[in-house]
């Protein structure tokens, strides 16, 4: 997928989650996206968000493109603090004070997928638009 073209965009992450709320619902929204399925993308990329201000330093940034089936956003950190066995699917139960951000991000999306590579790592977050199915 292109990421590129003129469908993307891009922010960095700052201590101001609220206007990445707002950037990322209004680019879903033109994208196509509504109702929960809007509300569940923008509370993982929150999640995801508030996990790089808390584990890198806010190192970190966030991209968005869409085509006519997917709204796709990755959220970057640049310290590569988040490796692909942190997406344990198992839900951290009740007594755990923490940890329950990826769990809420794999009950929200269509895919969830943590990469690693020299740059930092990214949780990719896919959410398919209203009347086309999701990912197998």
């Amino acid at each position: 997928m292109d990421r590129s073209g003129p469908a993307s965009a891009y922010w960095p992450i700052t201590d101001d989650l609220s206007a990445l709320r707002g950037l990322v619902r209004g680019y879903a929204v033109q994208a196509g996206l509504d109702g929960v399925r809007l509300q569940d993308l923008v509370l993982a990329v929150n999640e995801a968000a508030a996990n790089v201000l808390d584990h890198a330093h806010g190192e970190g940034h966030v991209q968005a493109w869409h085509d006519d089936r997917y709204v796709t956003v990755e959220v970057h950190d640049c310290l590569g603090r988040l490796v692909p066995a942190h997406a344990d699917r198992r839900n951290p139960g009740v007594s755990t004070l923490r940890g329950r951000g990826l769990w809420l991000m794999q009950q929200l999306c269509d895919e969830v997928r943590i990469t690693r590579d020299a740059k930092g790592s990214a949780v990719r977050l896919r959410q398919a638009i209203e009347g086309m199915a999701p990912p197998a």
